[in-house]
């Protein structure tokens, strides 16, 4: 598809400038936002639009597309209905490995600071996430020389990150002057949003003060965007030939701190079963590992996919008749997977791997949704996959009750306004809305 021609552009900027003094301007900086496939950018995408909607003025800055698999190309800027997209190239270098991802983010955050300090107004409102893991000390330094308000939303604490998986200890020279750094970053921002109650802990430990400005508000899916398909109905399903067996899922991140180890155990056990099908979709630094260990146990039964088009989301997600969702030891408390919960709108049965008391172990046991097995026991969880194999009821019931569960916690309009009261409670009274262009 073509994009905009010189004139369309130059009309649609013109028209973004002109509306700049009748409304109050959001600025929501991440470098990830579609068309990435990273799960936290495809849910500001859906926040900001319905923002938008509402009549808020809404800037994004981010990068190209590179969250997994090679680069690609985007529009240098975008501007839709009450929404204006920047995105940076000069955050592209090494992609695939550690140390280029860092020297990305580096940059990223310096030009996103750079252009912050350039173009931000009284009365506008930045927001934050910790895509990349250092951006909020960058946005604490921007509101130093500001004074802007601004939020940030906590998807992965770090440097909690790298101590639990054991890149770095925790005395290590970085992670001292990390979190010393963080502390005012928290203790500076107006509202702080973390995804669990176990990360609200670990930033409580970090920032005391804030304990009055952090809230813990959980990722979301739309269940009128993705809902329970039959497989004579998916394509997706025929495509893959998957009319006549059990699929178990994983789709998403394949991270170092989600335990898929466990699940290609199961297969293991079960690649003697022809009507048993696993499927991993996705990629992430986790992929190249498991492509190995698949070929040494020759996991023939276990097929790899990668990461689908937001489009064909739906239609992937109700084609699985089990849903694993993991989180490693090591990780509990400092990321919480948001893949959940578009299982959950699917109506599909969570298997959840994770260390005992974690949030995503009380939740499926709260909620009915699935079941819970601990890190490395795949025996447990063949035995559950054989059961549901042979009582389409429960494995019906499970999935109607997290269904329900997303419906009453967890759906777009309910955690949309959470972070909308969030925000409106920090823009100036009288510059809020403004026509839809």
């Amino acid at each position: 598809m073509r994009g905009p021609t010189r004139i369309q552009l130059l009309s649609k900027r013109l028209d973004w400038h002109r509306n700049r003094s009748r409304s109050c301007r959001v600025t929501v900086v991440s470098q990830f936002f579609p068309p990435d496939y990273a799960a936290t950018g495809q849910l500001l995408e859906d926040l900001t639009a319905r923002l938008a909607a509402e009549g808020l003025q809404i800037q994004i800055l981010t990068g190209m597309p590179a969250y997994a698999g090679p680069a690609t190309d985007a529009e240098r800027i975008e501007f839709q209905p009450n929404r204006c997209i920047r995105r940076t190239r000069a955050s592209r270098f090494w992609p695939r490995r550690i140390r280029g991802r860092a020297v990305n983010s580096l940059i990223f955050c310096l030009r996103s600071a750079l252009r912050l300090l350039r173009y931000v107004r009284r009365g506008d409102l930045i927001i934050y996430t910790t895509e990349p893991p250092y951006l909020p000390i960058f946005g604490w330094m921007v509101h130093c020389l500001t004074r802007t308000p601004y939020l940030l939303i906590v998807y992965d604490l770090y440097p909690d990150v790298l101590e639990e998986l054991r890149v770095l200890p925790g005395d290590h020279w970085l992670c001292r002057l990390w979190r010393q750094l963080n502390r005012p970053a928290f203790e500076g921002a107006a509202e702080v949003v973390v995804l669990s109650e176990l990360m609200a802990e670990r930033v409580l430990c970090q920032a005391p003060g804030i304990a009055g400005r952090l809230h813990v508000i959980p990722s979301w899916a739309d269940p009128e965007r993705i809902r329970p398909l039959p497989k004579q109905r998916n394509w997706f399903v025929l495509r893959y030939g998957l009319e006549n067996r059990f699929s178990v899922m994983y789709s998403g991140n394949q991270g170092r701190c989600h335990d898929l180890v466990t699940l290609l155990g199961a297969a293991l056990v079960l690649k003697g079963e022809p009507t048993i099908q696993f499927l991993i979709v996705g990629d992430g630094p986790q992929h190249r590992r498991l492509l190995q260990l698949a070929r040494e146990w020759d996991l023939s039964n276990v097929r790899f996919l990668p990461y689908q088009e937001p489009e064909a989301l739906p239609q992937s997600l109700a084609a699985a008749d089990l849903a694993v969702v993991s989180v490693s030891i090591e990780a509990v408390g400092v990321v919480a997977p948001c893949k959940l919960y578009g299982h959950l709108a699917a109506a599909t049965p969570i298997a959840a791997i994770s260390p005992p008391g974690s949030e995503l172990h009380q939740l499926v046991e709260s909620s009915n949704c699935g079941r819970w097995f601990a890190n490395g026991d795949a025996n447990a969880l063949v035995a559950w996959i054989r059961e549901l194999m042979a009582d389409p009821t429960r494995s019906a019931a499970h999935g109607a009750a997290g269904l329900a569960h997303l419906r009453r916690t967890a759906t777009p309009e309910l955690v949309s306004e959470r972070y909308r009261q969030l925000i409106y409670r920090h823009l100036p009274e009288g510059k809020v809305g403004m026509q839809v262009i």
